[in-house]
């Protein structure tokens, strides 16, 4: 198994998707005219707006699902497994990936609003949705939404569940099958429950647990303050092969930098589109906004805190593939349990568990919008057809608690290979359709830009922009006319 998987990555991960991910992210930004540096302020505003939406989700559980996906074994284990592979420089290469791909999430999300149906009572969005419509190009449709389903029900929920047995494994000692058994019995309780208790677990456990993260990243980096300089200038000099420790490593720190910052931010990935696809908002780009913004909490805030506890305590290895290791100062250890080892260096007796626990909530949020990723996508390929009971739904949820059994069991490098097979499969599929897709997210740029000037709160007209098949927005703004001109008859009278 990990052998053909390697080998499928070999074709996949070619540097055309590397390179790939960086340039059409560079598109994006010139395209928006840096849509991730000026609406900063609109970005924060619209995050954290509350509310309530019966069909949907508010735009702060949307974001706090998505950050439940985003914010897990990537900006963990990932920065750590990027630093042992591309060096110290791999961290500016994720840095660089999270701000351009914060324009290709803008993009992807936006579109994804455009694009949603209310299908059963509930939104529902996400890259099929938007070929269908967008590209009106049915088969190509199916083909993501089956490749997605097997992603997030077979191929990523093994890596979070690998990594939290792991570090509970070298925290505490429990055996991975204990970790593994608890895991899927608490997950079961809650994806049976729906789509509104995966919301509101997410509202609940994302801010406090990421808080927690944050907080003890910001006393260890404390109590060894004079060393960030030095580590800053560690990062860029190795990103160019300016360092004698690290040179020659610039091809492995961009590629896996890169590789790895994908994985933590998703962007570009169409990953992130489902939970957004939900949203309840009055213009697609005010969702756009929320998710662009979200790419910069994951991986500017929350991976750098990693990656910096992990260097400054120098609890890490280098040992580039087809290379030999460059330093060993974290022994025999898996780059799973490096940022657990430099807490502990730091806080001892306190570090392992703590990051352990935190592991644990980091992780089983993220498993949980696998669940709510991969039901859209069912939705999506069994709409309108006639089913006896919802068993493709059951399904569906006994496979995910068993790929995450599984994952919880098994060697980490089998897990994470199989992992970047679902990220780069996914890619190709999704960056090829929101580039020919630009142009309607474009649009929406463009009116919420008009909109917002005028002094208005913007509200979506797709026919008047030029945009056709987005029959959700175009009901919704009659609806909205029509209530208007009600309230204007009744003030009259």
């Amino acid at each position: 198994m990990g052998d053909l998987v390697n080998w499928l990555n070999g074709y996949v991960w070619s540097s055309w998707l590397v390179y790939g991910f960086l340039g059409i992210g560079l598109l994006f930004s010139v395209c928006t005219r840096f849509v991730q540096i000026r609406f900063i302020k609109d970005m924060i505003k619209l995050s954290f707006q509350g509310g309530d939406s019966k069909a949907g989700v508010t735009s702060f559980q949307a974001l706090t699902m998505s950050l439940g996906s985003r914010v897990g074994t990537g900006n963990i284990a990932g920065v750590a497994t990027a630093i042992a592979l591309g060096g110290p420089g791999a961290v500016f290469w994720m840095w660089m990936t999270a701000f351009l791909g914060s324009a290709t999430s803008f993009i992807e999300i936006t579109l994804t609003q455009i694009y949603k149906r209310k299908i059963d009572g509930q939104y529902r969005g996400g890259t099929p949705y938007y070929i269908e419509k967008g590209l009106k190009f049915r088969k190509f449709a199916i083909f993501s939404a089956v490749l997605t389903l097997i992603v997030m029900s077979c191929l990523w929920p093994g890596v979070q569940a690998n990594t939290v047995a792991l570090t509970m494994n070298s925290a505490f000692g429990i055996p991975p099958v204990v970790t593994g058994i608890s895991i899927i019995v608490l997950m079961g309780i809650i994806i049976f429950g729906g789509v509104k208790r995966i919301a509101k677990t997410a509202e609940i456990m994302v801010p406090f647990m990421a808080l927690g993260y944050i907080i003890v990243c910001i006393i260890v980096l404390s109590l060894n303050f004079s060393q960030i300089p030095s580590v800053l200038s560690l990062i860029f000099t190795s990103a160019f092969n300016l360092n004698s420790t690290f040179g020659g490593l610039m091809g492995s720190a961009i590629a896996w930098g890169v590789q790895r910052g994908v994985y933590s931010s998703a962007a570009g990935l169409g990953s992130e589109t489902f939970e957004s696809g939900a949203a309840e908002v009055s213009h697609p780009a005010k969702q756009g906004l929320v998710q662009a913004f979200s790419v910069y909490i994951d991986t500017l805030l929350i991976c750098s805190a990693t990656a910096f506890m992990i260097l400054i305590t120098g609890m890490y290895n280098v040992e580039p593939e087809g290379m030999a290791p460059i330093m060993n100062q974290a022994g025999d250890a898996e780059p799973s349990v490096y940022t657990q080892l430099a807490v502990d260096s730091v806080l001892p007796q306190f570090g392992a568990g703590f990051l352990a626990v935190s592991l644990f909530f980091f992780c089983f949020t993220t498993l949980l919008s696998y669940y709510y990723k991969a039901e859209t996508n069912l939705v999506f390929l069994t709409y309108g057809q006639k089913t006896a009971s919802n068993w493709p739904t059951h399904v569906l949820k006994v496979v995910l608690l068993i790929a995450s059994f599984y994952g919880s069991v098994k060697t980490a490098a089998v897990v994470w290979a199989m992992g970047d097979l679902g990220v780069g499969a996914m890619a190709w599929v999704n960056l090829t359709v929101i580039l020919l897709l630009t142009k309607p997210a474009l649009q929406a740029l463009k009116d919420y830009e008009v909109q917002k000037k005028a002094g208005k709160d913007p509200v979506f007209n797709p026919a008047e922009l030029g945009i056709k098949d987005a029959e959700f927005w175009e009901e919704k703004y009659k609806e909205t006319q029509g209530n208007e001109t009600e309230k204007r008859k009744t003030l009259s009278s």
